[in-house]
């Protein structure tokens, strides 16, 4: 399956640059801004000749309601030119919970609904931005396969 739990764990990271799209978008049209993200992204990152380092990411600033602020880009070997839309930021390092979720997209709320207890439990406060790694393709054909790896890291 992969090296990553479903159960909520602690880790450690180390800072990561990506390149992403930044915007506040309505819940409700972010399958489309994913989509338009990860073309444009890949689309400079190429032309800048900087190479993809990892799957693609969802990055959230703040909790989603209506709208959310979201980034959503690939990690890359270096930081890209600002471009258009399509910027460098650099994902924190240090202590993080990490939980693997198996399953589509809609059933995401489950495994937070078992990350956010968690971590109340072990007295951790979550910082204000978190970021989900789509390790495999999305697939209308079987999504209860999709694996996707919620990163939230902790307020110090």
């Amino acid at each position: 399956m992969s090296e990553y739990s479903t159960d909520p764990q602690l880790v450690s990271l180390e800072p990561i640059t990506v390149a992403v799209v930044r915007e506040i978008v309505p819940m409700s049209e972010l399958p489309s801004f994913f989509d338009r993200a990860f073309h444009a992204v890949m689309a400079t990152a190429q032309a800048q000749g900087v190479p993809v380092a990892g799957p693609p990411v969802g990055v959230y600033y703040g909790m989603p309601a209506e709208t959310v602020d979201v980034a959503a880009g690939f990690p890359t070997a270096g930081p890209v030119e600002a471009t258009g839309d399509v910027a460098s930021v650099t994902l924190p390092g240090g202590r993080a919970a990490q939980i693997l979720h198996v399953g589509s997209y809609d059933s995401m709320e489950q495994t937070y609904g078992r990350l956010m207890p968690w971590l109340g439990q072990q007295g951790l406060i979550p910082a204000g931005v978190m970021w989900e790694s789509y390790l495999t393709e999305p697939t209308p054909e079987a999504p209860e396969s999709m694996q996707t790896l919620i990163t939230w890291p902790l307020a110090e």
